[in-house]
């Protein structure tokens, strides 16, 4: 029985340092003059300026410590700029996309779906499967399933259903946007002290200029911040979930 106990114990702790290797925690105390500590990390977001005000300051804090950042917009916000036309509209925000990446110093790309029109099926999951797997990350960011804007949800679902296929595995967090009114019942794991990145983070959102940033911050951004920054014990901090569990590479229709 003893022998029994042992072994459980240390395959509790070999588990445990495997998945220690993938935390944000350990990113972030990555030295980035060491190639083999270097990681890709890919953020998902439904818009441009989602992946921006959900979790900027921590994809700031990860390029800082010498990680790549790709962001995969799933839209280029077609339905954004009210009284414009979607193909400007696309444009514009396409544009901000493009130059808040420059901000933080991450690669931008477009999935190509349409705002407020996005759809979940297999070719949309195996186009956003391809964009993944090209980027080859090992840890992805996305919106946190449980969200009122539909294109949010896709985003998400998509992502999940890469994680759980993929053959290559990442380590899966979600991230929160206009808490309470977007993002709903979200319960953080972990949180990354943003102090020294808020400012770099607000002048990504400070790009999307035709989605009124100050009104970005008055949806609760501040707030969420702040918040977060309170349970973690510093200024300003965001907060995220884990997904647990193991992806279940091979899947297929």
């Amino acid at each position: 029985m003893s022998s029994s106990l042992n072994t459980r114990r240390q395959f509790v702790k070999n588990a445990a340092a495997g998945i220690g290797l993938l935390t944000l925690p350990n990113l972030l105390s990555a030295d980035p003059l060491n190639p083999a500590q270097k990681k890709k990390i890919v953020c998902v977001g439904g818009h441009p300026d989602d992946p921006e005000s959900g979790c900027g300051g921590t994809l700031a804090k990860l390029i800082i410590a010498g990680h790549d950042i790709t962001i995969i917009y799933l839209t280029t916000g077609e339905a954004g700029i009210p009284g414009t036309s979607n193909n400007d509209a696309a444009r514009i925000r396409k544009q901000e996309a493009i130059n808040a990446c420059k901000v933080l110093g991450a690669k931008p790309v477009f999935a190509g779906q349409v705002d407020g029109d996005t759809v979940v099926n297999n070719d949309t999951l195996k186009h956003l499967q391809t964009l993944i797997a090209n980027e080859k990350p090992d840890l992805v960011f996305t919106h946190w399933p449980i969200d009122s804007h539909k294109d949010h949800q896709c985003a998400s679902l998509l992502t999940i259903q890469t994680w759980v296929r993929a053959e290559s595995k990442f380590t899966l967090y979600f991230f929160e946007v206009c808490a309470g009114e977007q993002t709903m019942g979200f319960h953080p794991t972990d949180f990354v002290d943003i102090t020294d990145t808020q400012e770099i983070k607000r002048k990504s959102v400070y790009c999307h200029t035709s989605q009124d940033p100050p009104g970005i911050y008055a949806c609760g951004h501040t707030s969420m911040e702040d918040f977060r920054g309170r349970e973690l014990g510093v200024k300003a901090a965001e907060g995220f979930v884990r997904m647990t569990g193991k992806g279940m590479g091979g899947v297929v229709d």
